[in-house]
């Protein structure tokens, strides 16, 4: 069984309508480690030792978070620029990562469509997370097929969320079981 670790990030927790949601249908799976950044650093002094001691622990990291104008809420930049640092995660001696897998758990407020060259965001969704990718690329990681909740403005929280936070616990359930990707 692969251990699991959700660094979950949402600077607005409390007017999350969906990522709430998702947090809520994984956060008490076995062997899956929930870890709120937002929480842990409210001040962004981020403890990066420990951060890297996590990371070495588990097998399966998922980034989850809302996608705010075309990135990661800020604290998932400071996270990355000062945890995936060279000599842990690339560069010389830095293998700390390798075999390991990344997941990109998003929530975006346009539809699926608005992301295409015809749409009002002009290129797709993988055009807008390829920095993410190759960042996973770079530190060895195998940059797993994202989930990615499209419409979050517009989706009927009692009636379409409940389906996505089950088929979200499905992924890491797979993921955590050794069961897919």
């Amino acid at each position: 069984m692969k251990r699991v670790l959700v660094l979950f990030a949402h600077p607005a927790l409390h007017k999350s309508r969906i990522n709430r949601r998702l947090a809520d249908a994984v956060r008490d799976l076995e062997h899956v480690t929930f870890h709120d950044l937002y929480e842990a650093y409210p001040d962004f002094l981020i403890d990066v030792p420990r951060e890297q001691e996590l990371l070495k622990s588990h097998d399966v990291i998922v980034f989850q978070h809302p996608f705010y104008w075309y990135s990661t809420p800020a604290i998932f930049k400071e996270w990355m620029d000062l945890v995936l640092e060279h000599g842990f995660a690339y560069g010389k001696g830095g293998h700390a990562l390798h075999g390991k897998s990344w997941l990109q758990v998003m929530t975006a407020g346009g539809p699926k469509h608005s992301y295409s060259e015809q749409g009002y965001n002009n290129v797709t969704i993988e055009t807008l997370i390829s920095p993410l990718k190759q960042t996973a690329t770079l530190c060895g990681m195998e940059f797993l097929e994202p989930f990615i909740v499209f419409g979050a403005l517009q989706l009927d929280v009692k009636r379409e969320v409940p389906p996505l936070a089950a088929a979200l616990r499905n992924r890491i359930t797979a993921l955590r079981d050794g069961l897919g990707v």
